[in-house]
């Protein structure tokens, strides 16, 4: 993972509505950056719905949400829409972002090693920096442990 204090790597995505989103876009704001394996499997869905159900903290805290997977524009409209889901998901089918943010790890699952995504965040601060690395997060629990974090670090 990156470290903290460091100059988040730009990037350029497609959103679940097929709008193009950088990270300049977001210039002057906090931005949360949480990656995530795939639409609609058990630990995605429960971290995206916790974020959801808090989704009201996060824009009172002025906290950006960008969830990023491969999945495509078209997958993830399919997933925010079933679960109601109020912020951005970008594709990255080329896994070139993923990659940037030193995500795409070796994984292993009922004994065989695989490379793919691994579920974890950044908290960018205003100026682009990497405020807070969140290297595992436990899906159902994240949102709220960003948001202790965010508080303490807006103050």
């Amino acid at each position: 993972m990156l470290e903290n204090n460091t100059i988040a790597p730009a990037f350029s995505l497609l959103d679940q509505d097929e709008q193009t989103h950088t990270l300049a876009d977001y210039a002057g704001k906090w931005v949360l950056v949480y990656f995530y394996p795939k639409d609609d499997t058990p630990g995605c869905t429960a971290e995206a719905c916790a974020i959801r159900d808090a989704y009201n903290d996060f824009e009172k805290q002025g906290i950006v949400v960008l969830g990023i997977s491969k999945d495509s524009p078209k997958s993830h409209k399919k997933f925010a829409d079933k679960y109601e889901l109020p912020f951005i998901l970008l594709s990255d089918p080329s896994g070139g972002m993923i990659s940037a943010y030193d995500s795409f790890k070796e994984k292993s699952m009922f004994g065989k090693t695989f490379m793919g995504i691994n579920r974890g965040s950044y908290l960018i601060n205003p100026d682009g920096i990497i405020a807070r690395v969140y290297p595992k997060v436990d899906p159902a629990n994240h949102a709220g442990q960003i948001l202790i974090d965010a508080e303490e670090m807006m103050k």
